[in-house]
């Protein structure tokens, strides 16, 4: 009797399984197909005497070409290697900067008591509420003050990104709070000073959430649309990718350049997917890390 009970449930749970693998199976192809459509766009030939260059009803191209991506990086036609790399240095240097305020924040928020920490971390947390939208045209006016916006709107993106950054401490904080304080208390008796501790103990420790918050850092800048268009409204040249591909849908061509977006949406998600393709397994770990305790 408890064999076949035993028998029973194997089926059910094979069942299961293969119902399970089914579902995720179409979610995953549904949730692919957009991307495969844009793929198929980017390598659709601008030439119409080929094939037209706009929009279709079919998604299989009937002739392949590299027309697109040509066009992107011939810089006697356009400006795209030029805003590629405008979005990369801000990105970069934003990942980079946000990483360490981030970090410094919350070592010392899991590790040092001091007065007013509490009204500290519930005044950010209170603040955090608040959508950024609020603040653009002040920032937009402090920064043209400062000559941080047109001609200047690359820096002046890093300084916005960058000066509250603090302020995401949250799951970094709950990281460390899962390393034993007893290491430091143990390093401090030793002679070490805090500095050391931190950079010798906690980081090395702490490799999944400091990839965890470069790659959020990342991208933002990576993919923002909204304040890009605001510090950098009418200057070409401080575009960034979002930015400047959204003017040739409006300002030029809709139909001609449509391919020639698709191809270079392929272009921009490229980096951002081989990141998280190589570093999901930490990426994970300081999310699942961060969350245990805060």
């Amino acid at each position: 009797m408890a064999n076949i009970n035993q028998g029973s449930m194997k089926r059910k749970r094979a069942v299961g399984n293969v119902i399970g693998y089914i579902v995720l199976i179409l979610i995953s192809l549904i949730w692919l197909f957009p991307y495969f459509g844009l793929l198929m766009a980017s390598f659709r030939s601008f030439d119409a005497s080929v094939e037209y260059g706009g929009m279709v009803d079919y998604i299989i191209p009937h002739t392949f070409s590299l027309d697109n991506y040509r066009f992107l990086f011939d810089t006697t036609q356009n400006n795209y290697t030029r805003w590629y790399l405008n979005t990369l240095i801000i990105s970069l240097c934003v990942a980079v900067l946000n990483t360490l305020n981030v970090l410094c924040v919350s070592y010392a928020l899991s590790r040092m008591r001091f007065k007013g920490r509490t009204l500290l971390m519930r005044f950010w947390l209170v603040l955090g509420m608040f959508p950024g939208f609020l603040t653009m045209i002040c920032l937009y006016f402090l920064l043209k003050q400062v000559g941080l916006t047109q001609a200047g709107a690359i820096p002046g993106l890093i300084l916005v990104s960058v000066a509250s950054s603090g302020m995401g401490y949250y799951v970094c904080k709950g990281y460390f709070d899962t390393i034993p304080k007893a290491l430091d208390e143990a390093a401090r008796i030793d002679g070490a000073s805090r500095a050391r501790v931190f950079l010798t103990m906690t980081i090395p420790m702490s490799k999944p959430i400091i990839i965890y918050t470069a790659l959020v850092a990342f991208m933002g800048p990576w993919c923002d649309y909204v304040f890009a268009s605001y510090i950098a409204f009418g200057h070409d040249k401080s575009y960034n990718v979002a930015v400047a591909m959204q003017r040739w849908m409006v300002v030029g061509d809709y139909q001609g350049y449509f391919t020639r977006f698709c191809a270079g949406g392929i272009v921009v998600a490229i980096p951002v997917t081989l990141l998280f393709m190589f570093l999901q397994k930490y990426y994970v770990e300081g999310v699942t890390g961060g969350a245990v305790k805060g």
